[in-house]
């Protein structure tokens, strides 16, 4: 532990490095455990926790180094960040969108488009303020939302509304391995 307990700017770069990674494991480890996915979620808690007890460790043998405190902060602000965004793109889990639109043609063609793609879609009769609606629900991979969206931004339907919402837990129905 002497490299850590050194003024080298190795020890700066480890810290940032370090911290990093740990907290992007933390953000991870979070999201993994909020979808269900408990022994993932266990299993890179484990690495997360020996990362903090090693980068803590080397921030409390220098706590008078008023730059290795600057350089943990900052390393977990942006950890934080690399964290969300690799759970961005790692789209564990499972969302649902809802489309409402003008009850017509196009709709009913956007239906069959989602559904020509696999993507689960029911279809309710509804009533605006002024006519009548088509509320389109789909249950999909949170990893298909671009593609889904796409879709539906691409049939040019005037007055769509789309909302998206995570969802935890799906029973019955229709998803595409």
């Amino acid at each position: 532990m002497d490299f850590f307990s050194s003024d080298s700017p190795w020890v700066y770069l480890a810290i940032f490095v370090g911290k990093n990674i740990e907290v992007t494991f933390a953000t991870l480890r979070i999201v993994l455990i909020n979808r269900g996915e408990r022994l993932k979620g266990s299993f890179v808690a484990f690495f997360e926790v020996l990362l903090w007890l090693l980068v803590t460790g080397s921030v409390l043998v220098g706590l008078d180094d008023w730059k290795r405190i600057l350089v943990f902060a900052l390393a977990f602000a942006t950890g934080n960040y690399l964290g969300s965004w690799l759970e961005a793109k790692l789209a564990f889990g499972l969302c649902s969108i809802q489309v409402i639109a003008p009850k017509n043609e196009a709709s009913a063609a956007l239906v069959e488009t989602l559904r020509d793609q696999d993507f689960a879609v029911t279809v309710v009769d509804g009533e605006g303020k002024l006519n009548k609606r088509s509320v389109m629900l789909l249950h999909l991979k949170r990893r298909r939302i671009q593609e889904a969206v796409g879709l539906i931004k691409a049939s040019n339907i005037n007055n769509l509304m789309i909302t998206i919402n995570d969802t935890k837990v799906i029973r019955g129905g229709y998803i595409k391995k």
